[in-house]
């Protein structure tokens, strides 16, 4: 079983550098591919609110052969409990939805700043905090004015910031800002539109060079820029092979080749921090 390294927070929480994102993962099936995903060396598993499956996380933590201290677990708060009261009653809900006494990381899901309430989400999530329901506290999809913002009114940054980031679109920018400020870089949709990107011309060379899998190049890249890849998998030969990341390692060039695929318009679905908004 791979052994995954871990980093650590700006509040001094350990974290795995690759977890199991779970969107889609539901009910029975849900169930078994996140069991199957723990048994095989998960140690971070991403859920949320408006996934509708905390439930099936909790259920399969409890049938898994992992003690639950040793799993780094994440939910978030979806944007209809912004509100601060809302927003503590919604993270307790949370935790009742996947029978869990805490979760290791709460996010904010998005900022959605033209409704101006995530500096008020923020302090309930700071509050969670010193309440013992989360251990440490972060968002999502935000953009370095909102981050600004948090620590202008709140003078806490969050530990982490997980965004869209993929060969496609690398976020360049926001990561010099995340490193400047000592916020975690998180990367959701790390592999893109799979059947898109695995079949890149330079990432098959790659993945010829280095004698693994497109995926485990796209995964490893993700970690040799310090950002911690959260791949979805219901298939238990694929969760194994996307943590199998750690016995090589790309140079320079290789990075830059990748580099190479993003763009300025790189978004999947367009989902502008500054303008979308989900409840």
């Amino acid at each position: 079983m791979t052994q995954i390294p871990t980093t650590y927070l700006n509040d001094g929480t350990e974290i795995p550098v690759i977890g199991l994102g779970t969107a889609t993962l539901k009910g029975f099936k849900g169930v078994n591919a996140i069991k199957s995903a723990i048994n095989n060396g998960y140690r971070l598993i991403d859920t949320a609110y408006n996934y509708e499956n905390e439930g099936a996380v909790g259920k399969a933590i409890k049938e898994s052969s992992v003690s639950r201290k040793d799993l780094f677990v994440t939910s978030k708060l979806p944007g209809r409990a912004h509100q601060r009261e809302r927003a503590i009653e919604t993270i307790q809900e949370s935790l009742y939805r996947a029978d869990l006494d805490y979760y290791d990381l709460y996010l904010i899901h998005w900022p959605n700043p033209r409704q101006e309430t995530f500096v008020e989400a923020w302090q309930a999530l700071l509050d969670a905090k010193k309440y013992g329901l989360v251990r440490s506290v972060g968002v999502c999809n935000f953009m370095p004015e909102h981050l600004t913002q948090l620590q202008l009114e709140t003078g806490v940054l969050p530990s982490i910031n997980q965004v869209e980031l993929h060969p496609y679109f690398n976020q360049a920018e926001l990561r010099k800002w995340h490193a400047e400020n000592g916020v975690m870089t998180q990367s959701w949709s790390p592999l893109a539109t799979a059947n898109e990107l695995l079949n890149e011309k330079v990432i098959k060379e790659l993945a010829e060079k280095h004698e693994k899998t497109p995926a485990q190049i796209i995964l490893r890249w993700h970690y040799q820029l310090n950002a911690i890849s959260i791949p979805r998998s219901s298939n238990p030969e694929r969760q194994l092979k996307n943590l199998a990341i750690f016995d090589f390692e790309l140079d320079s060039d290789d990075i830059e080749l990748v580099n190479g695929l993003s763009s300025e318009d790189g978004r999947l679905n367009d989902l502008d921090p500054l303008k979308h908004e989900e409840f």
